[in-house]
């Protein structure tokens, strides 16, 4: 095992409280979620060893620790791109870290855009699948002690909990939709091109990020969920049309207050 990913773990294992088995990151204009964390200990990127900085708008950049639905949790408040420049080992870092810190669930979110035409700005798509445009974080020499050089992708997403967050949405009366979430580099937003190919191909919503996270995480044996929300409708284009990052960050703000609701429901079910 490469060494750097214990002295992370031991040095976050002397900040944190209890054990928690469930972290979660948080994507763009995700982090009101933090608000809901009870006795939280903020610990900045800045001070774990070889962690890097979340250079994105709507990423505040620290690890919490504290509880959420009655358990202990940890959340990455904003995660690593690879458009920040940071190769995919630097981008998925923190899973690792997380196994080694005896993490045994995953939740992931982020805010997309929407390409299946039912999709309206604002909906919560829990991700069933996903399509991986971005370069697989698993190249290079494997290690073992993570998992297998194979790892199999058939259900990335766990089935189980999806199930838990249905019947949870539907309890308090939550509109949820459910599809294939495509992950592309970035930084640019996509052409309407590029909306209509991946809607062509099986994709419902498109963002840039999250997939090497959820792959490594399932290298690592994790059970993994996972939400989007949908900041813009990539599917019409008014001739005034412009995809604006700030008003993504807005409506991710705006809907994370019912992603919480959800993600509590199902901590407290795992």
């Amino acid at each position: 095992m490469n060494t750097i990913y214990k002295e992370s773990a031991d040095y976050i294992a002397t900040r944190i409280h209890g054990k928690p088995e469930t972290a979660i990151i948080l994507g763009s204009g995700l982090s009101p979620l933090s608000n809901h964390i009870q006795q939280p200990v903020f610990i900045p990127y800045a001070e774990i060893p070889h962690f890097v900085s979340s250079t994105a708008p709507g990423h505040s950049g620290a690890l919490i620790s504290g509880k959420l639905g009655g358990k202990p949790i940890l959340a990455m408040q904003g995660r690593f791109h690879f458009y920040e420049g940071y190769t995919m080992q630097q981008v998925t870092f923190p899973v690792r870290v997380f196994k080694l810190l005896g993490i045994k669930n995953l939740l992931v979110s982020n805010a997309a855009g929407g390409i299946n035409n039912t999709f309206k700005v604002g909906d919560l798509m829990i991700i069933t699948d996903h399509i991986n445009m971005l370069p697989n974080p698993l190249v290079g020499q494997n290690d073992a002690t993570f998992g297998t050089r194979f790892p199999d992708m058939t259900r990335a997403y766990d089935r189980e909990f999806i199930k838990i967050v249905e019947l949870m949405a539907e309890l308090h009366e939550i509109e949820v939709k459910k599809g294939v979430y495509v992950g592309l580099t970035g930084p640019s937003f996509e052409t309407p091109a590029e909306y209509a190919f991946y809607g062509k191909v099986g994709g419902d919503a498109i963002g840039m990020s999250t997939v090497p996270e959820v792959i490594v995480a399932r290298h690592a044996g994790l059970r993994v969920f996972g939400m989007s929300v949908i900041t813009n409708e990539g599917y019409h284009f008014a001739d005034d049309f412009v995809n604006d990052g700030s008003e993504v960050i807005k409506v991710a703000n705006n809907a994370a207050e019912k992603m919480t609701q959800l993600f509590i429901e199902l901590i407290r079910r795992v």
